[in-house]
């Protein structure tokens, strides 16, 4: 049996035989995979993300809804939203209307062309509590209501409609409404007239008088349109509720009948004699009664003592004052000033302390 040979491994250590030598590396501990999370940080992480982009999804809608809303506010402050408004639900109760009460011969037509084609200019209203009130579109308005009774179709129930912002002034409501009808052809200077006397008298508005009130109303119309409307003032003040159509006198007409109203003693009595106890009658035959009872000669004035001695004499002069050049006629019983000026614009409380003013003097 052959004997194995063996071998000396000599093993590092100390004398207690304790060995020092290195130690078996350890085996590293497994790396986790770069950018690997467990499970509940990645629902945090994407419950985050959502709400972030919720955040911002809500921040836009937010701008875009403050852009939506002030957009709407300009469209409709320029009376440019418009829709479809149930008739019942208009009232003409805050505007003193300068259409008149009675029948309008052209109505028809508008209605025909309502039929035709539809209405191509709404009318426009003021959201007034639960309802709507007119500002402009009588007419239509009117078409529309006349409409829907005659045919029962829904399609007239309810009529397109600007919308105008709440709150605007009064004032600025009367202006819409006449700077629109100035364009008309066939409205009067009677309408007109009426329109401002009923303006000076609402308590809601600051017209003093006719003639500021026309200054407000109509401060879009010409110098010499405005002082017809004052004369057609003067004439309805004086004489309207003798008139049945004042709608219907024509400008040279009414301004013949004011200026003789103005001038001549008894001309109101004759001209309300005229038309006393005539009936309903047409606008034609009323004017044609105004224009026969113009025709007749003014009655002559009593003559006064020494008035044959003193008929030629006569003064005139001329005046300089800060407005301008004052001619002066003076006669037995009259005194004429005539200068560059529309008297008729002036109050006439200021004309009637002008005028005492004026006698006063002369007999100081």
């Amino acid at each position: 049996m052959s004997k194995r040979r063996g071998f000396d491994i000599d093993f590092p250590g100390n004398a207690d035989g304790v060995y020092t030598g290195a130690k078996p590396a350890e085996a590293p501990e497994p790396a986790r995979p770069e950018g690997r999370r467990g499970p509940m940080a990645a629902a945090i992480s994407e419950n985050a993300d959502a709400l972030r982009q919720r955040a911002e999804a809500e921040r836009a809608i937010r701008e875009e809804n403050d852009r939506l809303a002030h957009e709407h506010v300009r469209l409709k402050r320029a009376g440019l939203i418009t829709d479809l408004i149930p008739l019942d639900a208009i009232r003409i109760e805050k505007l003193t209307r300068d259409r008149g009460p009675g029948a309008d011969p052209d109505i028809g037509e508008l209605k025909d062309s309502i039929q035709a084609i539809g209405l191509s200019n709404p009318i426009q209203v003021e959201p007034s509590g639960d309802g709507y009130e007119l500002v402009q579109g009588f007419r239509r308005l009117r078409a529309y209501r006349e409409l829907y009774a005659e045919t029962g179709d829904e399609a007239f129930a309810k009529i397109p409609a600007g919308l105008i912002a709440t709150g605007a002034a009064l004032e600025q409501l009367y202006r819409r409404m006449v700077d629109e009808n100035l364009v008309r052809r066939d409205i009067s200077f009677a309408e007109m007239a009426v329109l401002a006397l009923r303006y000076a008298d609402d308590p809601g508005t600051s017209a003093e008088d006719l003639s500021s009130a026309i200054d407000v109303l109509f401060a879009s119309a010409g110098r010499q349109k405005r002082s017809y409307i004052r004369h057609f003032g003067s004439l309805i003040e004086q004489v309207g509720d003798a008139l049945q159509h004042p709608q219907a006198i024509s400008r040279n007409l009414g301004l013949d009948l004011n200026k003789r109203l103005a001038s001549e003693e008894g001309f109101e009595a004759r001209l309300r004699a005229a038309l006393e106890g005539l009936g309903e009658v047409s606008p034609d035959y009323e004017a044609a009664v105004l224009q026969d009872l113009l025709k007749a000669a003014p009655k002559a004035p009593k003559p006064r003592a020494g008035s044959a001695r003193n008929a030629a004499a006569k003064t005139t002069l001329r005046c300089t004052v800060p407005a301008g050049t004052v001619r002066c006629a003076a006669r037995d019983g009259k005194v004429e000033l005539q200068m560059e000026r529309d008297f008729s614009s002036i109050d006439r409380h200021r004309l009637e302390a002008a005028v005492t003013a004026f006698m006063a003097a002369l007999d100081d």
